[in-house]
């Protein structure tokens, strides 16, 4: 049985981690309220460009661009990965390197059929301790990211798809649901089907002038919108990485409370036993010498 010293020094060392909780999930809470923002700020952008992309795709039909056409043999697939630099997050990033490595597993039989782009320290280590084939990686990047960030990453990962190393391009992410809800999301990147689809399923809604070309425009632009969507899926992913700290920090302090409660209850009463074992040696001794 713990002593009362014992014990009263793990109610205490339960305070502290009580206190560092949630110290962690008031800055969890401040930097979720920014990255949603930010996520939020920015899809005005991405919509603008499909729109932009979409008229000019629609209203010129002898305009084609490699970028929006499916190839006709898929030998080799990209899958950019976005999972946070550090835990203390939940299921975060379990639950979505669960699913990309079941995903991965069914279509693939080998690793000469696929390659990995990641952002994000845990799922770098991740893969490589499994020896998968990491074609890129980018760590460190801040809370509150710049579109600088990953440039270089995304403009990249856009020439890999043009020199045909990749055939197609997935983005594996956390969706930004509600503070306490993410979901596990895969879009397919490259090739752009979804924008060929809206321009041959309907007119363009704006008459567009431009100028040199259709085809100068879209040269320009789907490189550009394609980087726009990986962006959006990180500032989205940090999203959900602060709402996932929030919701375990929140949990890991609930847990601390509950648990010092019982600590605190046993406390009292080894407290209340050792004083109850004093009396009866008290009475005992004076019983004896009377």
């Amino acid at each position: 049985m713990a002593s009362l010293k014992d014990i009263k020094t793990r109610i205490g060392s339960t305070k502290k981690t009580k206190q560092i909780t949630k110290a962690m999930e008031m800055v969890s809470a401040a930097k979720l309220n920014r990255a949603q923002s930010n996520a939020e700020a920015f899809q005005p952008y991405t919509d603008k460009i499909r729109e932009v992309v979409s008229s000019i795709a629609a209203g010129t039909e002898d305009v084609s661009h490699p970028m929006l056409k499916e190839r006709e043999q898929v030998k080799k697939t990209g899958y950019i990965v976005i999972t946070s630099d550090r835990g203390l997050c939940g299921a975060y990033n379990s639950g979505l390197l669960r699913e990309t490595m079941k995903l991965i597993n069914e279509r693939h039989k080998s690793t000469d059929e696929y390659g990995l782009i990641v952002i994000g320290r845990v799922g770098r280590d991740f893969f490589k301790k499994r020896n998968m084939p990491i074609f890129q990686e980018i760590i460190g990047l801040p809370d509150q990211p710049d579109y600088t960030d990953i440039k270089s990453i995304a403009s990249t990962t856009v020439e890999m798809f043009d020199d045909e190393l990749f055939d197609e391009v997935y983005i594996h992410y956390n969706h930004f649901v509600s503070a306490i809800s993410q979901r596990v999301t895969e879009s397919k990147l490259l090739p752009l089907t979804s924008i060929g689809e809206e321009a041959e399923a309907s007119a363009p809604k704006l008459d567009y002038i431009y100028e040199p070309d259709a085809e100068t425009i879209l040269e320009q632009l789907l490189p550009h919108y394609a980087e726009s969507l990986i962006f959006g899926a990180l500032l989205d992913g940090k999203a959900s990485e602060f709402g996932a700290r929030m919701s375990a920090m929140r949990s890991a302090t609930d847990n601390a409370d509950s648990r010092i409660g019982e600590l605190t209850l046993k406390y009292n009463r080894a407290r209340q036993a050792a004083i109850t074992q004093e009396i009866n040696e008290i009475v005992g001794g004076a019983a004896a010498q009377s």
